[in-house]
């Protein structure tokens, strides 16, 4: 039985988490990894803290995944994604189709999942995208409002846009775990609850408090070629791609990685893009118990910028995986 340190977050203001189409009228529910660790990274730099030459901090981190809990002093319900490769049950096809909305299973059954067990045939249980036993209603809440958008110039007319944003009810949110050296990591998210995360920070979106006391205990399955990652993974080399690929239960996804540079005077510019894999991919990978597998990127532009962007623009590939018999 392995502990997982957890890393949970409140948040006390509404969140828009923008897409690579930059819709606002769409907030994705939950962060990758790779963009948590890269809010993280900003965040040290900007109180001078040196970053390392390779822009490792020491740690790894999971994407962030919904947790629901009623109240501050309740134990909360945690959910991990459900593996791209799964034994699903033989149900009616009405029941099946429910299954296949599921996106995230509670944490006890998670357990028995990578370590063997069918997907549960019990669909009373499930709650929209969510799996969880004695879970009532769907905890994240959407809100589209109407906004305007007006020229800074003052030479355009002003523009009406509509943006969404997502709320956890009760003191539910969304959590993350952390392998390796943390003393970074606490650092960096004391900052950046004052910062915020995710789109329009400026007007209060995105800010939250934490609670890194907790651990997450899983039965690690011994004896199986396969593994499911839990974060934004970027493969450390060609030869690494095709060994991970190289199994029929193998199943993944991919997602564009890119976006806008935050800091000034470069705000206009876009950072090179790249695939990854999303979390909840399962690869062939054998191990016996958590491990840490992927790279750290660098996607600073370098042709045609003026002024020049001077420092590297770090995106982390770097992945927790678990091993799974179920796939």
């Amino acid at each position: 039985m392995a502990q997982l340190k957890v890393y949970k977050l409140h948040f006390t203001s509404p969140l828009h988490i923008g897409d690579n189409k930059d819709d606002y009228s769409i907030s994705l529910k939950t962060i990758s990894s790779d963009t948590m660790y890269a809010a993280l990274t900003s965040c040290l730099a900007k109180v001078g803290e040196l970053i390392p030459d390779d822009g490792n901090l020491g740690f790894t981190i999971s994407s962030l995944f919904p947790f629901y809990q009623k109240d501050k002093n309740d134990q909360p319900i945690y959910f991990f994604p459900k593996p791209l490769s799964v034994k699903l049950p033989k149900v009616k096809v009405e029941d099946a189709k429910k299954i296949k909305k599921v996106s995230w299973i509670e944490s006890s059954y998670f357990n028995e999942i990578i370590n063997g067990e069918n997907f549960p045939d019990n669909t009373a249980e499930i709650k929209g995208a969510f799996l969880a036993k004695g879970l009532k209603n769907v905890f994240i809440k959407s809100q589209i409002s109407q906004r305007v958008a007006v020229s800074r110039s003052g030479n355009e007319d002003a523009m009406p846009f509509y943006m969404d944003r997502i709320y956890f009810e009760d003191y539910s949110g969304l959590f993350f775990i952390a392998e390796g050296d943390t003393s970074y990591l606490e650092k960096a998210m004391n900052i950046l609850k004052h910062e915020g995360i995710g789109t329009d920070r400026n007007v209060g979106n995105g800010f939250f408090e934490f609670d890194s006391s907790k651990t997450i205990e899983i039965d690690i399955p011994q004896n199986t070629d396969l593994s499911i990652s839990l974060s934004s993974f970027i493969p450390e080399n060609k030869e690494q791609l095709l060994s991970f690929l190289n199994h029929k239960n193998v199943n993944y996804d991919f997602q564009r990685r890119g976006g806008w540079i935050t800091t000034h005077p470069f705000n206009s510019y876009r950072k090179n893009a790249i695939y990854s894999f999303a979390s909840g991919s399962v690869f062939n990978y054998q191990s016996n118990s958590i491990s840490t597998v992927g790279k750290i990127v660098n996607l600073k532009p370098t042709l045609g910028f003026e002024p020049e962007i001077n420092h590297p623009i770090w995106r982390n590939g770097k992945s927790i995986f678990l091993p799974i018999k179920n796939a």
